[in-house]
């Protein structure tokens, strides 16, 4: 039998409610199996590690993760903390630390759930956004000089690298071209940003030769947003840059009826380090503790998970589960119109998996 190291991080909010109800998922899978169980290690970094240590996560927590198979993340951000100091300390650490440079986000409209497009069908709107994760806008290349005078300064840089646009591309390429349609919208602002982005849409061609059967097109960023909204039927694949897409992703959530709803894998395509799996949500400290949260969005990355692993079966048992669920409006939650709470959904997911 096939034992699964699975490192657990709550981080901070709701993330310490909803990973334990992926772990709770996981356990009841792993108990119908014959093949495969899961060993869990939990991680207790994030805003309370902060106050008690004066650093997110250790010093050496990548070593600690390196021999896992996976990691379940919930998330990151505290009030009391700056956003900066929460994410670069946890998740980006993690993120860069183990070159996680694929985000890869899909998104759709489950069943029994009321998106907010009124001409749009469940078909319509079937979407995976890739995101570079590595680089791009948010690399960390800048600083600040002079702080509090008038001639204050500060920088942020875009740094792209032909390396990191060539294998983002590929993998997005390569993603496309194993789904149904076999389409690719390259996301770009070239217009305005006349040099890393002339690169990205320069290698996007370069890369399109490698795969012929791939049907591809560009769209600028701003207009990309009018289409999700009003075609949302044209697209199906999109790549986009680290900031471009992490926006992009969100209408893409919003628009599939909640954020609460959507997964995100951060994947090292080489295998070199564990890739880790999270709900985009945040940490929502308005209802921390409330037992409010939807865990969908972790259950749906736990699939992302098991598919990761290759143990695509149990996470095709897991999606009917959750599709199942969010059949009946009894079990939504707050951010879906219901009034479900998180034990309630968590216990009929399991159920589900019967």
């Amino acid at each position: 039998m096939k034992t699964y190291k699975i490192a657990c991080i709550p981080g901070d909010g709701i993330g310490k409610e909803v990973v334990p109800a992926g772990q709770q998922v996981l356990e009841a899978l792993a108990s119908m199996s014959q093949t495969f169980k899961f060993e869990f290690t939990s991680f207790g970094w994030g805003g309370d590690w902060y106050r008690a240590h004066g650093e997110m996560m250790p010093k050496d927590g990548l070593d600690a993760l390196r021999p896992m198979d996976a990691i379940l993340f919930g998330s990151a951000g505290d009030p009391h903390i700056p956003d900066h100091i929460t994410l670069w300390g946890l998740r980006l650490k993690i993120c860069q630390g183990f070159d996680q440079y694929a985000n890869v986000r899909p998104t759709r409209i489950l069943p029994g759930i009321d998106g907010p497009l009124k001409r749009c069908g469940p078909n319509d709107l079937d979407w995976v956004i890739v995101r570079e994760n590595s680089e791009g806008e948010y690399s960390g290349v800048g600083g600040r000089a002079h702080q509090g005078h008038p001639i204050e300064v500060a920088t942020d840089v875009s740094m792209m690298t032909r390396a990191g646009v060539e294998r983002i591309m590929r993998y997005a390429f390569k993603l496309a071209q194993s789904r149904p349609r076999k389409l690719l919208t390259v996301v770009t602002k070239s217009n305005a940003q006349r040099h890393a982005m002339v690169m990205w849409d320069e290698i996007a061609l370069e890369i399109s030769r490698e795969f012929p059967d791939v049907s591809w097109d560009k769209e600028l960023v701003d207009a990309a947003t009018a289409r999700m909204v009003n075609r949302p039927a044209t697209l199906d694949t999109l790549v986009a840059t680290n900031l471009h897409a992490d926006i992009l992703s969100d209408l893409a959530a919003a628009l599939a009826g909640s954020l609460g709803i959507a997964p995100t894998g951060n994947i090292d395509p080489e295998r070199r380090y564990p890739s880790m799996f999270e709900p985009i949500h945040g940490s929502a400290f308005d209802i921390m503790g409330k037992g409010l949260a939807n865990p969908l969005g972790t259950f749906w990355s736990v699939v992302m998970m098991l598919e990761h692993l290759g143990e695509e079966a149990a996470a095709q048992r897991l999606m009917k589960a959750v599709e199942s669920v969010t059949a009946n409006p009894a079990l939504h939650t707050a951010d879906l119109g219901g009034t479900a709470r998180t034990a309630d959904v968590t216990a009929a997911v399991c159920k589900a998996l019967m």
